[in-house]
């Protein structure tokens, strides 16, 4: 059967709140020390995930720590945790195992955590990549945006999705902006864009200078807290937001229904999938993250993949070849837990174009 694990966590104490609800009652600092202290759980078997050319089954283990702690506590320890948690996917009989959200950051992004584990280990990075650029590209299309004469921004553009999201757009857009807060990598990725497309793409680390006249956003961050709010994009703006937690305020979907906010990394797994376990998704549809560690399974391919932050084009390329080949594909569009179809793009492409014309 091919089996696999992946490791969730709570994005913030509420999520641990409403899987656990007496505790829920308790103050949320008092939550958190409780649930830090806490060992992996076993949270939902995963089944009827299937193709022509393989199947898998696997099971969702939680990592109890926050996203704010994993961020806040040492990371000794928070690898300590995530390891825990991978030897407990062992224990059920899991070949290989993904790292969700901000467990693929941690530290050396996984590599630590492969060390110590006896099965292979993959972060989803480069479907999260693969799916990012194809959603961004598809939604700017339906927004009315000429690709190839669109001014692009990556935020986050020096991590290890960030820098393969700007080399992937550069050959496509117009203009690029990298943002970041260290120059020095960010200089460096800017070299090396030139280099393989001779584009030459703006630096800065002042995000709103940055969003000002950019049509196509790709926001790729860490940070734990959100940095892109309501007056920071123009009308027209398509923001693909592939943080955990979100980059991007909900103030902005409720206060701008004229620019186009979408989660990365969003497909549709093939078969009949349940995973007994609700994380804000209609049925059938999972984080590329997760979906790459399906394909991975399907395949056999018990390998250690996508880790450490270097990662690749080939690797993108590669894993977007085996969602082809077992039908995992980009599922729609959805912002803030819920779908957007098409005659809502249509509406904020029309609200888009009356403010800019009132702003000329």
């Amino acid at each position: 059967m091919n089996p696999f694990a992946f490791i969730i966590h709570p994005l913030d104490i509420r999520d641990f709140a409403r899987k656990f609800g007496p505790v829920g009652k308790l103050p949320p600092h008092w939550q958190e020390n409780l649930f830090k202290l806490a060992p992996p759980i076993k949270v939902s078997k995963i089944t009827g995930v299937y193709s022509q050319h393989g199947r898998t089954e696997g099971w969702f283990v939680a990592c109890p720590v926050t996203a704010r702690l994993m961020m806040e506590l040492p990371e000794e320890y928070v690898l300590r945790k995530i390891i825990k948690a991978g030897k407990l996917a062992q224990k059920l009989g899991a070949k290989i195992v993904g790292l969700g959200a901000f467990t693929s950051v941690v530290g050396d992004a996984g590599i630590t955590i492969a060390k110590n584990l006896d099965i292979a280990v993959t972060t989803g990075n480069s479907y999260t990549v693969a799916t990012a650029i194809e959603g961004a590209e598809e939604a700017a299309r339906l927004m009315g945006h000429e690709i190839n004469q669109s001014h692009a921004v990556v935020v986050g553009a020096t991590g290890s999705i960030g820098r393969v999201c700007a080399r992937m757009l550069a050959g496509k857009v117009h203009s690029l902006t990298l943002v970041a807060r260290e120059k020095s990598r960010l200089d460096e990725l800017a070299r090396r864009i030139l280099y393989e497309t001779g584009v030459a793409a703006r630096v800065t680390s002042d995000i709103k200078h940055a969003l000002q006249n950019a049509q196509i956003v790709i926001v790729v961050t860490s940070a734990v807290d959100t940095i892109i709010g309501p007056g920071d994009l123009m009308p027209g703006t398509v923001v693909c937001d592939v943080s955990r937690p979100r980059s991007v305020s909900r103030q902005v979907a409720e206060q701008r229904k004229d620019v186009l906010v979408i989660e990365g990394g969003v497909v549709e797994v093939p078969g009949e999938v349940n995973f007994n376990f609700n994380f804000g998704f209609p049925p059938g549809m999972s984080y590329a993250c997760m979906a790459e560690t399906m394909m991975l399974a399907m395949e056999g391919r018990y390998e250690n993949f996508t880790l450490g932050r270097d990662l690749t084009l080939q690797q993108v390329e590669e894993i977007a070849a085996l969602a082809r080949k077992h039908g995992f594909k980009l599922a729609g569009f959805r912002s803030f837990e819920r779908a957007v179809g098409k005659e809502q793009i249509r509406e904020i492409r029309e609200r888009a174009r009356v403010g800019l014309n009132l702003a000329q």
